[in-house]
């Protein structure tokens, strides 16, 4: 399903399905149903309007405010990342992993509350896509996080996970080997609902630490053009309510 979603909310999806459309019109002009299908070409292109999916996202992030120096926990702290979408880049002998803005977003916030919170570790984790020859989501921040200043031997890796199920089920045991006290969890602000809400129910209470969106810094005028990252954020706010149907349902969240 979600593999479905992401292709539906993508360019790809957007071509493919507005063309059908588009030719099913040509063949049948006189067919209502077709004309009506020409509605798919309206909705993708209000879908690639950023303020559309934006304002879409806010039940997401309601009650969420940034982390500050504040909101840090008492006792020994474990910092917990999760990649976003990192890829790799292949060459003739040679791979490199390399960060997506959200991943890349979630690096930079995970770099920031490491700094103004002593914590003690940095988990971070993401596995890789299964069945392709990529560098896992972990690795790569990792290496994002070593250039950002955080040392290396304050990182501590889960390369394993597929899901942000995964992820909580995973993470949880590390961090009671690890001892702490507290936890602080990076994510993407959409993405914080349920990613609190799986690492709940496997017993890890963590505190928010929201990353910025990565689409801050374009030109506000992007915000109300059709644009690729417009239908990508729609991609990421259709996803996110999906996932949150599919846990609850599955009694994978714990609010």
């Amino acid at each position: 399903m979600s593999l479905l979603l992401s292709y539906l909310f993508s360019l790809s999806g957007f071509a493919l399905l507005s063309l059908a459309a588009v030719t099913w019109l040509l063949a049948r002009p006189r067919s209502v149903a077709a004309r009506r299908a020409i509605t798919v070409v309206v909705v993708y292109t209000f879908a690639s309007i950023g303020v559309v999916p934006w304002a879409l996202s806010r039940p997401l992030v309601s009650g969420f405010t940034p982390f500050t120096a504040a909101d840090t926990p008492p006792g020994t702290v474990a910092i917990v990342v999760l990649a976003g979408g990192p890829f790799t880049v292949h060459g003739r002998h040679q791979k490199f992993g390399a960060l997506d803005v959200s991943s890349a977003a979630r690096v930079l916030e995970a770099a920031h509350v490491f700094r103004i919170t002593g914590a003690k570790w940095i988990v971070s984790s993401g596995g890789a896509a299964e069945g392709l020859d990529t560098e896992p989501g972990a690795i790569t921040m990792r290496d994002a996080l070593v250039h950002l200043g955080v040392p290396a031997d304050r990182i501590v890796l889960e390369t394993a996970s597929l899901s942000t199920r995964d992820e909580a089920a995973l993470v949880a045991p590390m961090l009671r080997t690890l001892r702490v006290d507290r936890v602080v969890l990076v994510t993407s602000d959409i993405h914080m609902r349920r990613a609190l809400g799986a690492f709940r129910a496997v017993g890890v209470d963590a505190v928010p630490a929201l990353a910025l969106d990565p689409l801050n810094s374009q030109s506000r005028l992007r915000w109300i053009l059709p644009t690729a990252e417009g239908l990508r954020f729609t991609n990421d706010v259709v996803h996110e309510y999906a996932g949150l149907l599919e846990y609850g349902v599955r009694g994978w969240l714990r609010f």
